[in-house]
């Protein structure tokens, strides 16, 4: 049974490898952080006259180059002069070009927000009338494409190996000192180290292409990347290099100095090793603190450190757990994982487990704001997912702390037992096997098994007695006359040394409860690739709270942006010829919505005065859905005031307000403006 789990577990973990990266891939672009709540013009407005600027408002600060605002005309022509200034970091005005004419005009915005995610958009306001525009206002997506999927790669690797590098080196310098000489714990954190140092690199890299146009080529500007490395996010990444760098000296002292010291030396050592350790993990844990959604926002600076801590206790359970995971499959059987290490770790994951609860509380409070933001913001959802898996993970847990409570120490017995047959195979030896076994000492330690050590003298001394190689051993008693008995004695040495590690390994095994174990740690390992994907994608997602005030002040911006009386104005100046033939009607919408509406309109001369006229009339119509005219008949009200209650709009769109002004019995004219309805 043991023999067929290896395959198993590669089989598992390129599965759950797959499963993860579909998951980063069905993720998408990273919604906007900042979301846009308010504008001047607003959306779909139509004005009088062109503005003299555009301004744009977002829900928290963000950074703009001068191609992040662009206005276009119809044609898709800039009419902007393309230098946005700025007021406290959460609006933005770009100046446009006098003399604007009548028509459509596109507004598109591409910046970056204080949480280091890029956001795009755009929108249409008309001057005049609406027109046809040729320039498209579809969704605009910040952070897509091939770029986009790169990046988000790179974030998980880098999340990844940075759990690997602090969790694996924590595990042996707190569980398993003794693992500092295991080459594949080596391997495992000197792996995590050069994939965390290559991400950074990576995602240093891709940042300025990243956030700005997408495109594969403008990775390797260089002028790109001097840009980048002045903001936030640029300074956050060079900093976690400079971190690996002395991340890289404490792994050397770690699997260098620290090993090759006794028990008592090691215990001196330890305390420096982990004092300069918890220092440097939690330098690299503020690089993301520092840079993403703990930065801005409510508490910021309760939020950042709250990160860090989250980020350790991470760290500490699925590192130490990938640590233990390879010790236990990968390990030497001369050397396996004692139970007093891995019970010392079980409790060190429920200390990282309660820390985990505490801060990832107050996150989700931070980020949420309210219980309905659960279930209605896709930052709520995933955050739901993310839990359902921790608390996955705790439930496999207790079953690792069960067979750990079980496990019993196997390699005693073996050795004790190894032992026993060496006193035995000593008393019984003759003088040539003496010698035999002296030659075959010899050559194990020039060969392969310097490590067996007295296992290799005992192997080779019986393997020569139980096959009766008198003649072997004889020749190998006189060995200085040739190389030949001496290569022979090593090849015994290293054959009984491979044979005596295969039993040790099988009565290591045996034991039903540290395969059990094996087990369960596997499958917290499965499920945590899974978890760790599910938190990349939250990084790069909408806090909740932050999309539900962008839609609560969004809403505030539709309804404040029209005057009190109602939700849409068009004014329209008017001259009939004749005496008071001059003047400006005021049409009033509200709520500008299908279904009723309050229509109110006024009459006023060029100065500002009220004065009626003999007749008004107006009539609303869809040509696009060649609906109308719908005639409307107000009511006078009081000098220069008409009104109607309860008109009519069957259905949302661009519809056209014409007002038939007459001043005379034969002065009139008739006057059209179009707008929108929601």
């Amino acid at each position: 049974m043991t023999q067929t789990i290896a395959p198993r577990v590669r089989t598992l973990v390129l599965l759950l490898l797959a499963a993860a990266c579909a998951l980063l891939a069905g993720a998408g672009p990273a919604s906007a952080h900042a979301a846009l709540t308010g504008s001047d013009p607003r959306q779909g407005a139509v004005v009088d006259k062109a503005p003299a600027q555009v301004s744009l408002t977002f829900s928290e600060s963000v950074s703009m180059d001068d191609d992040s605002l662009r206005v276009l005309d119809p044609k898709g022509r800039r009419v902007d002069d393309g230098r946005p200034s700025g007021t406290g970091g959460t609006t933005y005005s770009v100046k446009l070009h006098a003399g604007l004419p009548d028509g459509t005009y596109t507004v598109t915005y591409q910046v970056v927000s204080a949480d280091s995610h890029p956001v795009a958009g755009a929108y249409t306001f008309s001057v005049g009338a609406p027109s046809e525009t040729s320039v498209s206002v579809s969704a605009q997506a910040a952070g897509g494409g091939f770029v986009g999927g790169l990046y988000g790669v790179g974030r998980y690797v880098s999340y990844a190996a940075f759990v690997v590098l602090v969790g694996s080196a924590a595990f042996v310098l707190a569980c398993w000192p003794r693992g500092s000489g295991v080459r594949a714990v080596q391997r495992l954190v000197v792996s995590g180290w050069l994939a965390l140092t290559a991400a950074t690199l990576l995602l240093l890299l891709l940042r300025g292409s990243y956030t700005g146009s997408g495109k594969l080529a403008d990775v390797f500007d260089l002028s790109l990347l001097g840009e980048v490395l002045q903001t936030k996010s640029g300074a956050a990444l060079v900093s976690r290099l400079l971190l690996l760098a002395a991340a890289a000296l404490f792994i050397a002292v770690l699997f260098g100095a620290y090993d090759k010291r006794e028990d008592e030396e090691r215990r001196d050592l330890t305390f420096g090793l982990a004092v300069g350790g918890s220092v440097v993990a939690a330098g690299l844990a503020a690089t993301w603190a520092m840079s993403e959604h703990a930065s801005v926002g409510l508490q910021a600076g309760l939020a950042m450190p709250v990160d860090v801590v989250h980020l350790i206790a991470v760290a500490t359970w699925l590192g130490g757990l990938t640590a233990l995971l390879v010790a236990l499959y990968r390990g030497p059987a001369q050397t396996p994982v004692p139970t007093v290490a891995v019970r010392r770790f079980s409790r060190i994951a429920f200390g990282s487990v309660v820390a985990l609860v505490a801060t990832g509380t107050y996150q989700s409070w931070r980020q949420l704001g309210s219980w309905t933001a659960f279930t209605d913001t896709r930052y709520g959802q995933l955050l739901l997912v993310k839990i359902g898996l921790v608390a996955v993970l705790v439930g496999i847990a207790y079953f690792s702390r069960r067979w750990t409570a079980q496990l019993a120490e196997t390699v005693p017995a073996v050795a004790g037992q190894r032992q026993k047959e060496r006193v035995a195979a000593s008393g019984g030896r003759g003088d040539d096997e003496a010698s035999a076994a002296g030659k075959a000492t010899a050559a194990g330690k020039a060969g392969a098994a310097s490590k067996a050590g007295a296992a290799g003298k005992t192997t080779a001394a019986g393997e020569a007695k139980a096959a009766g190689k008198t003649k072997a051993a004889g020749k190998a008693s006189g060995a200085g006359k040739g190389s030949g008995g001496s290569q022979r004695a090593a090849q015994l040495a290293r054959q009984r040394a491979a044979v005596d590690a295969a039993r040790q390994k099988r009565q290591r095994d045996a034991d039903p409860h540290r395969f059990g174990l094996r087990r369960s740690v596997l499958a917290e390992a499965g499920v945590a690739v899974v978890l760790l994907a599910v938190t990349t994608v939250l990084t790069q997602t909408e806090p909740g709270r932050t999309e539900e005030d962008a839609k609560a002040a969004g809403a505030t911006s539709a309804t404040s942006a029209a005057p009190a009386t109602g939700a849409v104005t068009l004014d329209m100046p008017f001259d009939t010829g004749g005496q008071n033939g001059k003047g400006v009607v005021r049409v009033e919408l509200d709520p500008a919505r299908v279904g009723a509406n309050d229509l109110h309109l006024y009459v006023e001369r060029p100065d500002g005065t009220a004065f009626d006229i003999p007749e008004v009339k107006v009539a609303l119509t869809q040509k696009a859905k060649d609906i109308g005219p719908l005639p409307v008949a107000p009511d006078h009200i009081t000098t220069g005031h008409w009104s109607a209650d309860g008109v009519q709009i069957p259905m949302a769109g661009d519809w056209e307000v014409a007002v038939t002004v007459r001043t005379s019995d034969i002065d009139q004219v008739t006057l059209t403006k179009n707008a929108q309805i929601g």
